[in-house]
């Protein structure tokens, strides 16, 4: 009998991002060769053999290089899946790594397939993490409604049990009454009510008197801070450009990625479900349909369904989980259409038109409606002062308060729940000033005018500051970007300029891949 120690045979190498190889040694003089593979080469699906059975061999250097892998691939789409599978099989290192990913980007990952199908208690125990990364309460609130409707009918009487996790009074009042009382899986609960009435007690006791009423519902919120990296993609410099760069705002520094696979210019940006999607826009001889969707973690870009509309200067943001493309231009004439973009599906949509034609346009999305703001209209040929916005719960859009100024060309980004138009033009006239719109006061107010006067620029909102990034002055395109700080109402210029000077380019924030 020939006895051989298996752990002397192989050497395991990470070689690409989707694939190990494991190669034997020791076999150069042994018949026993031709009876192996030199190398095997480990796919994910590999990956569920392979790992419980160096786990049972105790394997550990294969064991732990397949969890690193497994680590590299961790996406919102998989992530609840590897947590689970990294649980089965005692991989605790890459079972805590994989649920600290899901906290830190639980905004993406409750639109995944994953997540709908958890069982009530995966789910309790995600919802009621102190450590979730959210923007706002209201996340976890619509995650957990999503749930259920999944399966009403099974899972709707487990909606008490759910809403013991949410934390309804760091709601707001607004919100509690426009949202969470009218949902009917919330009436059809007695002990949902009795969650809701506690949420409006909380906000009904003077604010030093709120800390007094202890439970797990008033307990903000801890998430550890994941770091961010500020996206600019293609632009005009001064025409139509491939080219994307990231700014790190930990080290300060801007850094290359891949193009993307086309020139593109004046497109729509959001960052969703863990991925960039570049939107329409203008590659230099025509107003195009085409969307491009970047994977940070792949460093890749690929195509998806194309829009049904050609537009270009168009605005684009997310509402409940879906991509929204807001008017924009189509070589011929401006738009009032708006399509959705279902990422589930791969499928584009129409939804109500809007009340006026706006290329040129900012959108902003701020306490559950998404806002246009400004742009031109081509048929009065000005730039437009003009406001509307669109509620997905009717299919409306309706005008609310204009600014003080008419301004195409605006960047607008949400802060605090306010939404902040920045620069513009109107007519040759290119601004500096700013003013922000509170929604619940439905008025706008002038704060700090930048350093330099901006059109065409791109704005993001970032650890408490709002970033406006390049643009031009009217005469040339501007590499520099600076953040604005509402609590000294102050612009600061970024020492760190693009590489390249850029208007009409798409910017956005993304979490930095681990």
């Amino acid at each position: 009998m020939l006895i051989i120690d298996a752990k002397k045979w192989y050497n395991v190498q990470c070689l690409h991002a989707n694939q190990i190889y494991i190669f034997y040694h020791g076999l150069e003089n042994f018949d026993l060769k031709k009876y192996l593979m030199p190398k095997i080469l480990i796919t994910c699906c590999f990956l569920q053999v392979l790992l419980p059975a160096a786990g049972l061999l105790q394997l550990q250097d294969v064991k732990r290089t397949c969890c690193e892998f497994l680590e590299s691939q961790l996406h919102p789409i998989n992530c609840l899946g590897i947590r689970a599978f990294a649980d089965m099989h005692a991989c605790t290192d890459l079972l805590n790594k994989a649920n600290t990913y899901a906290e830190q980007h639980f905004s993406d990952v409750v639109l995944s397939e994953e997540y709908l199908n958890l069982g009530v208690e995966q789910v309790c125990s995600l919802i009621s993490s102190d450590k979730l990364t959210i923007a706002s309460e209201e996340k976890v609130f619509e995650a957990v409604i999503a749930w259920v409707n999944h399966d009403k009918d099974v899972r709707q009487e487990l909606m008490a049990r759910l809403m013991e996790h949410v934390r309804l009074p760091l709601l707001s009042r607004e919100y509690l009454v426009q949202r969470v009382e009218e949902e009917i899986l919330v009436k059809n609960s007695s002990a949902c009510k009795d969650y809701l009435i506690e949420a409006m007690k909380y906000h009904l006791l003077p604010t030093e008197q709120r800390a007094l009423m202890k439970s797990t519902r008033t307990k903000l919120r801890t998430p550890a801070s994941l770091p961010k990296l500020m996206m600019v993609v293609g632009g005009q410099a001064p025409k139509a450009i491939r080219s994307v760069e990231c700014y790190d705002f930990k080290e300060e520094r801007w850094h290359q990625v891949a193009e993307l696979p086309s020139r593109r210019c004046r497109a729509g940006m959001v960052y969703m479900g863990g991925m960039v999607y570049a939107v329409g826009g203008f590659n230099g001889s025509l107003r195009v349909r085409t969307v491009d969707s970047y994977d940070p973690v792949k460093d890749q870009w690929t195509s998806v369904a194309n829009m049904q509309d050609r537009r270009s200067t168009l605005g684009a943001a997310v509402l409940n989980g879906l991509l929204y493309a807001v008017g924009g231009f189509d070589g011929s004439t401006g738009l009032s259409s708006v399509e959705v973009y279902n990422l589930k599906t791969n499928e584009w949509f129409h939804v109500a038109p809007m009340n006026t034609r706006r290329s040129s346009v900012g959108v902003g999305v701020v306490g559950g409606k998404l806002y246009a703001v400004g742009g031109y209209d081509g048929a009065s040929r000005q730039c437009l002062s003009s406001v509307e916005c669109y509620d997905a719960n009717t299919n409306e859009w309706t005008y609310v308060a204009e600014m003080s100024t008419r301004r195409s060309g605006a960047g607008v980004g949400v802060l605090n729940n306010l939404l902040y138009a920045v620069g513009g033009h109107d007519g040759p006239l290119v601004r500096k000033s700013v003013e922000v719109f509170d929604p619940v006061a439905s008025t706008w107010k002038q704060v700090a005018d930048m350093n330099m006067c901006r059109r065409n620029a791109g704005v993001c909102a970032v650890n408490g500051l709002l970033y406006v990034v390049g643009g031009d002055d009217g005469s040339c395109n501007l590499s520099t970007v600076e953040y604005y700080n509402p609590t000294t109402d102050k612009w600061t210029v970024v020492s760190s300029c693009m590489s390249t000077g850029r208007s009409y380019a798409g910017v956005t924030v993304i979490d930095k891949p681990l």
